[in-house]
């Protein structure tokens, strides 16, 4: 009996000092609630953009594939992938053996067509001289000025043929048409060079331009200087259509359009992008990129009740354009987001708010 009244005070102790540790649950609340100055709108729904995504690179709007006009083997080339290359440099020699004997050929004929030039015009002198002073007939003399003016042709075509040969000694070196960056370089010395099969690309850095495909519904909605979206590493820049091509490829049915984005620079041609097109619009929820925040890596917004308490609310969020973010899920119209001064309360605490307009 002792015993069971010995327990029974333990346990009446032990309750009364956890009791006197605790407090009661509104009592508790109150003491944590706190009061915070922010800015809320009140949640309606608006237009939001329709637009489709397309995979782009970024290219060079100058580029010039770099082909020898002759046939023959390289001697030299002297620049590489990366290099700068200043218009009129030189970018590659083809070997002119063949080209010099070209040209000694037509310089013979041309020393040749000459001398029968000169036999041809001292007998029209001598002979013009007869036919004045009436020594020969008129036929003679009309076969004489024959010869000769034959003669003049004969050498007109030696000079013509001549500077084709020494013009085609020209291009045994190859100069950069541009001011650019060798992007590629498809030969090797000692390779054999022909008309028509590029040996080296060179491209304009300082003109980039976006080139994408759309299918045939994006390209419906699109036109002549239509604005699009960029984005390019991380960038989102405003683009501007500059090309738009309405036949289709045959292979993938899509239309190749090219945009002009100034922000561009400092970007190399090959760099991948991906362009946004607007092609609609729809009804839908959207906040201030301010509003959205995370909490223990979970996107969410606070929402203001009808007491003017926070409450953190997960959210899934859309894309982003002009600093607002499309809400997909999570938020209802006619509800009251804060939008300032998120980092400051927890959820429990009372906003003095400020009502501002919906974004």
């Amino acid at each position: 009996m002792r015993v069971q009244k010995i327990l029974m005070l333990t346990m009446t102790a032990t309750l009364l000092i956890a009791l006197a540790g605790c407090k009661p649950h509104d009592q508790k609340a109150a003491d944590q609630l706190k009061t915070v100055n922010a800015q809320v709108v009140t949640l309606s729904l608006t237009e939001i953009p329709v637009t489709d995504s397309s995979p782009g690179v970024v290219i060079s709007e100058q580029q010039v594939q770099v082909a020898s006009r002759l046939m023959g083997y390289i001697r030299d080339i002297p620049v590489h992938e990366g290099d700068a290359v200043k218009a009129g440099q030189l970018l590659f020699s083809i070997d002119p053996t063949d080209i010099r004997g070209q040209v000694d050929q037509a310089r013979a004929g041309l020393a040749q067509a000459n001398a029968a030039l000169n036999d041809a015009q001292a007998d029209f002198e001598r002979y013009s001289r007869l036919y004045k002073d009436q020594s020969i007939p008129k036929v003679q003399y009309d076969k004489v000025k024959l010869q000769y003016s034959i003669a003049q042709s004969q050498a007109n075509a030696a000079q013509a043929g001549l500077n084709t040969a020494e013009s085609q000694l020209r291009y045994a070196q190859v100069r950069s048409p541009i001011n650019g960056i060798v992007t590629q370089k498809m030969a090797s010395k000692g390779d054999l060079a022909a008309p028509g099969r590029p040996v080296l690309v060179v491209e304009n850095p300082a003109k980039l331009m976006v080139q994408t495909s759309v299918s045939n519904d994006t390209y419906s909605h699109l036109k002549m200087g239509g604005d699009a979206t960029v984005e390019i590493s991380g960038d989102t820049l405003p683009g501007k259509i500059v090309r738009l091509v309405a036949a289709a490829d045959a292979m993938t049915h899509t239309h190749l359009v090219k945009l002009d984005v100034p922000g561009i620079k400092g970007f190399s041609s090959g760099t991948f992008a991906r362009v946004r097109f607007a092609v609609g619009s729809r009804q839908g929820i959207s906040v201030p990129k301010s509003a959205l925040l995370e909490r223990a890596g979970i996107p969410g917004v606070f929402v203001v009740d009808a007491e003017g308490i926070a409450h953190y609310r997960m959210v899934r969020a859309g894309r982003e354009q002009g600093g607002v973010v499309e809400i997909e899920a999570g938020l209802n119209p006619g509800e009251k987001v804060v939008v300032s001064n998120t980092s400051d309360f927890d959820s429990g605490d009372r906003i003095n708010l400020t009502e501002s307009s919906n974004p």
